[in-house]
């Protein structure tokens, strides 16, 4: 059975922020689902619960994990959500291989207040901030990825919501669960990107993870070195064909 991969978005965009891998996946032959959560792209006018938003990461992985072994991708808040997933009590999700990228913050106290303050001033300015977000984008991304981050809408009404339920996910009895269940991960950022706060926690929890830091790169890892994102994704495919698992590992 060959690898399937799921890609969980970060927060504001959509599934269109994964076009770029989508299409390199594509033409290698690998079959892929970027998911939209709630109230996100597709999703858009959907309340945001923290419930529904895991229990669509559940969904994605189950069907991929009908047709293979399943690499999981988050980024940002899908990177933290898929965290919290994977690493959930109970019995464990069906993923093989998990790639968390730009997400090694614990999202609670201080900064996440700080966070919460700095969106809210955006959302306060002529037209929700957009041609601030327009700016930063140009002024970041190459133009083959500059559109994707948007191309699905901007949710910015559900950031507050979506940003104070994360305070309730217990991450650091996540990453333990998830070493104690020896899937193959790896934890990326960018060297420049603001949740590299606690990536040293991370790895410290998942001792067995490998932490992969991208010079001259933001926190829109993915958008910014598509190519290298695209290289990370292989690796994970590649690590979990070349093991010959038919299916779930866990």
């Amino acid at each position: 059975m060959d690898p399937q991969v799921v890609l969980v978005h970060g927060i504001r965009t959509s599934a269109t922020m994964w076009r770029a891998q989508l299409a390199h996946l594509a033409r290698r032959g690998i079959r892929a689902e970027a998911v939209d959560l709630p109230g996100h792209g597709t999703r858009l006018g959907e309340p945001w619960s923290l419930d529904e938003a895991i229990g669509s990461i559940d969904r994605a992985v189950a069907r991929a994990a009908e047709r293979g072994p399943v690499v999981l991708v988050g980024h940002s808040l899908g990177g933290l959500l898929s965290t919290a997933y994977v690493g959930r009590a109970g019995a464990a999700p069906p993923v093989a291989a998990f790639v968390g990228a730009c997400c090694t913050a614990f999202p609670r106290g201080a900064g996440l207040t700080a966070y919460r303050l700095m969106a809210r001033g955006v959302l306060r300015l002529p037209g929700q901030g957009r041609w601030f977000i327009r700016r930063a984008l140009d002024a970041q991304l190459p133009p083959e990825t500059r559109a994707d981050l948007e191309a699905g809408g901007y949710a910015l009404g559900a950031e507050d919501g979506v940003l104070a339920s994360l305070a309730e996910l217990t991450l650091a009895r996540c990453l333990v669960r998830i070493q104690a269940r020896t899937p193959p991960v790896w934890f990326v950022n960018g060297e420049w990107d603001q949740l590299r706060v606690n990536e040293r926690t991370f790895t410290r929890l998942v001792p067995r993870a490998e932490l992969i830091v991208v010079p001259r790169t933001t926190h829109l890892l993915t958008a910014m070195r598509p190519r290298v994102a695209n290289a990370l994704i292989d690796l994970a495919v590649a690590s979990v064909a070349r093991s010959g698992i038919p299916g779930p590992t866990w």
